[in-house]
């Protein structure tokens, strides 16, 4: 059965873990820490998705070396018709076939473990046998059962209707999502976890800044540099900008604070100083 969400950062291995995510940036972070701690632990790591090419430009951007990684053979990004389908068919035996392949091509190479993404996005396409899905996700949780293999299987929770998500909820050991501080329909508040830190968007006023804050002052505990995310924020008013502000001045000298803006926003951290304070960049879409 799904235990309580749990952070991605918290899987390890034979878990099954079910990710529910609402936009494709939220998907894309995840993913990302989800490969780079696979990686950094060894393992090799396969993402199975609907576009690969995309899926490789986002690892990318968030700090996995690509490059290095697919060439070595660490990792794979493989469209889901090369894994999961038949040409338009789906069969949970096909399926299953592809990833054992994948357990014993990991344990042949001399890997300590695989980690596996499943974008479930095919399942949304017209593709039949669609109605084998509950019995793919039970067949995943037997087949991991004792192993070094672990699964994140991704589903669209806007796209996803209710009675298939409860379907193959109990197949999974965990139910992953993005910590959220702050969720509405004008601003949404949560932790990003590639690169660490806070990812904003929406509009951004003083009615939130008690959940503001509490993200800030989390990222801050943490360790490393800190990424402070409002590419998709269309306002933030100056009392807001200032406490990101004074967030990021308050970081130990060895750290470092990107705030990540779009256009519209970058005024406010201009006219803060943003521009000329050391450890701090400011970014846009189109560079520092």
């Amino acid at each position: 059965m799904t235990d309580a969400e749990v952070q991605i950062t918290d899987l390890t291995v034979n878990d099954h873990a079910c990710l529910t995510f609402g936009e494709p940036e939220e998907l894309h972070d995840l993913t990302a820490a989800f490969v780079r701690d696979g990686l950094k632990g060894g393992l090799r790591v396969v993402w199975l998705c609907v576009e690969p090419q995309e899926a490789l430009a986002e690892l990318g951007q968030r700090g996995i070396s690509v490059q290095s990684a697919t060439a070595n053979g660490r990792m794979e990004v493989l469209a889901c018709k090369e894994g999961l389908l038949s040409g338009q068919a789906f069969a949970v035996e096909h399926a299953m076939g592809w990833l054992r392949d994948q357990i014993e091509q990991t344990a042949e190479e001399g890997y300590s473990g695989l980690r596996v993404a499943l974008d479930m996005g095919w399942a949304l396409q017209p593709v039949s046998g669609i109605e084998q899905l509950p019995a793919f996700e039970e067949e995943i949780a037997t087949a991991l059962s004792g192993t070094s293999v672990s699964v994140l299987c991704q589903y669209d929770r806007d796209r996803f209707d209710p009675v298939t998500l409860a379907s193959v909820s109990p197949f999974h050991t965990h139910s992953v999502a993005a910590a959220t501080y702050h969720n509405d329909p004008l601003l949404r508040i949560c932790r990003q976890y590639a690169p660490p830190g806070i990812r904003l968007a929406g509009q951004m006023d003083r009615t939130a800044e008690g959940a503001l804050r509490m993200a800030l002052t989390e990222a801050i505990r943490g360790e490393g540099d800190i990424t402070v995310n409002m590419a998709e924020l269309a306002f933030i008013d100056l009392s807001s900008a200032r406490m990101i502000m004074e967030a990021a001045r308050s970081v130990a000298p060895d750290r470092k604070v990107d705030l990540r803006c779009s256009r519209a926003t970058a005024s406010r951290f201009v006219l803060l100083g943003a521009g000329g304070i050391p450890g701090i960049s400011l970014v846009t879409g189109h560079g520092r």
